[in-house]
């Protein structure tokens, strides 16, 4: 209890963040949607199209429709310019806003619908006006149900809005996706119950108001409005910049060693003077796109994944050529700086428990081929869509009979429990020793070098500070000691946050 305690005390940024971006959300989805119930209630054709979109809408994953304003809003800077964000807030609000649309679009259009025919007559027969009628008869009685459909929208949202992580924007969905990929479930449960806490204080104030519009007691509806503006206000304040010192975004992959790569770094540019802030949990595609666009300043990757993912290439030409092929294409092609590589190397790897390898006679990829009809593999969630998988499914012809998706911690634990029999495991995992699990060897070199990169943005790049205080780290990590502090985190016992893990690499390459 105590470390689920001292986790929520350290959450008061995340939460201030959480409650900006779902308050906005929510109160642009009301801005939407009570026009559009207005028109609605006076269009049977308009009520149909603009319910069917809204639960459209509801049936793409709120992960998914938060993923798909990344390239929409990166498309639109050929409109709006380079400066309109594509990462952060701005997405996160447009999914979000659309999310609240249903419940407060279906509860406006029932009230309309269900309205007394003889109140609405009575309103014609005084001679009111279309906005009299509106503002002194169907907006009072209407006011309960839409905000009950608030209320509805307003928890979905603030759940939802964890999931805004994924596209850089800070929420209380940091440390419940840091918590999964380091099993620290201390984290998990602290970001839960304050999500979960939200939702029931927002839920109950929300409801005090709707209280207030049926009982028609206007000092309800005064004070829990009052009350909701206040913690948006104390959230805002709360985050206020402090002055002194620019600030640097690093962004970082969902895994724990980007994590402690992320804060390695962080803790480098801090004593330089820099202010810091993270952008953890991103898919390879955005956060390389997010650096390149200098939505990020820092980045860490990997020469296969950019080799495969962003060049199209699928030869092997050896790991010091497709480096300087890397380099050059960073900064002809996006002004991206490749600083250098960090000296180590976290490459994709076909992973098995020794004995089950021994058992079934496997040591190479071809002898896992002749098996793999009978075997399950299993992956990180993104692994199976990747270059490097087609490209070595196909030079072995691999076939296995199942495949599964894991994150990245959970894979291995896939593995040890029978899960899978086969991974895709990564090299400079402390876990491979832990597990004594074994390599299958890649005998073609169908998988690329993935030495660690360090990427600076086009903007920060021009910072000769920056730079300099970067430059130590440039050859400083080899494997072991990258595996050493991988394992610290991903232990099950004696756990290190990645900040802890940070300190001791740190200490370890004489930083």
């Amino acid at each position: 209890m105590s470390e689920i305690f001292g986790a929520l005390i350290g959450l008061g940024d995340k939460l201030a963040e959480h409650v900006l971006l779902a308050a906005a959300a929510i109160a642009l989805g009301i801005l939407i949607a009570l026009p559009l119930a207005v028109w609605a209630g006076r269009s049977q054709t308009v009520s149909r199209a603009v319910l069917t979109f809204a639960s459209l809408v509801q049936t793409i994953p709120a992960l998914a429709l938060l993923a798909l304003f990344f390239p929409i809003l990166l498309s639109l800077r050929a409109v709006f310019g380079a400066g309109l964000p594509t990462l952060g807030f701005l997405p996160a609000l447009l999914a979000l806003a659309l999310y609240a649309l249903l419940p407060i679009l279906r509860n406006a259009v029932t009230a309309r619908e269900h309205m007394a025919p003889g109140v609405l007559e009575a309103a014609d027969g005084v001679g009111m006006t279309g906005w009299q009628k509106l503002r002194l008869v169907e907006a009072p009685l209407a006011a309960p149900y839409i905000m009950a459909g608030i209320r509805t929208a307003a928890v979905w949202t603030i759940g939802a809005a964890t999931l805004s992580t994924t596209i850089g924007q800070p929420s209380l969905g940091d440390p419940i996706f840091a918590g999964l990929q380091t099993q620290n479930w201390a984290l998990v449960l602290a970001g839960c119950i304050a999500s979960a806490g939200l939702a029931i204080v927002v839920d109950t104030l929300l409801g005090m108001v709707e209280s207030g519009f049926a009982k028609r007691r206007k000092w309800m509806v005064w004070a829990g409005i009052a009350a909701a503006l206040a913690g948006v206000a104390g959230s805002a304040w709360s985050l206020r910049e402090e002055s002194g010192g620019d600030t640097i975004v690093i962004g970082a992959k969902s895994f724990s060693e980007q994590y402690i790569l992320a804060q390695l770094v962080g803790r480098q540019l801090e004593d330089a003077g820099f202010r810091v802030e993270y952008r953890d949990g991103l898919g390879s595609a955005v956060v390389h796109n997010a650096v390149t666009t200098s939505e990020i300043d820092i980045s860490f990757d990997y020469t296969g994944t950019i080799w495969t993912n962003q060049l199209g290439r699928t030869d092997n030409p050896g790991r010091g050529e497709i480096f300087r092929t890397i380099a050059d294409w960073e900064q002809e092609s996006t002004g991206t700086l490749v600083l250098g590589r960090l000296g180590f190397e976290n490459a994709y790897a076909l992973a098995m428990q020794q004995q089950r390898a021994a058992q079934l006679g496997i040591r190479t990829i071809e002898d896992l081929a002749r098996a793999a009809p009978s075997l399950t593999i299993g992956a990180d969630v993104e692994f199976f869509e990747r270059p490097e998988w087609i490209a070595v499914r196909d030079a072995y012809d691999l076939r296995f009979a199942n495949q599964r998706n894991f994150t990245s911690t959970f894979m291995y634990d896939a593995l040890t429990g029978g899960e899978a029999d086969v991974i895709s495991a990564y090299t400079s995992d402390g876990r491979i020793a832990a597990d004594r699990l074994v390599i299958v060897e890649d005998s073609k070199g169908a998988f690329p070098s993935y030495d660690a990169l360090v990427l600076v943005s086009p903007d920060a790049a021009q910072n000769p500070d920056l730079l300099a205080a970067l430059k130590p780290l440039v050859g400083a990590i080899d494997v072991d000691a990258m595996r050493r502090a991988n394992f610290a985190v991903d232990r099950l016992e004696d756990k290190k946050s990645p900040r802890e893990a940070a300190v001791q690499l740190a200490e370890e390459i004489g930083l």
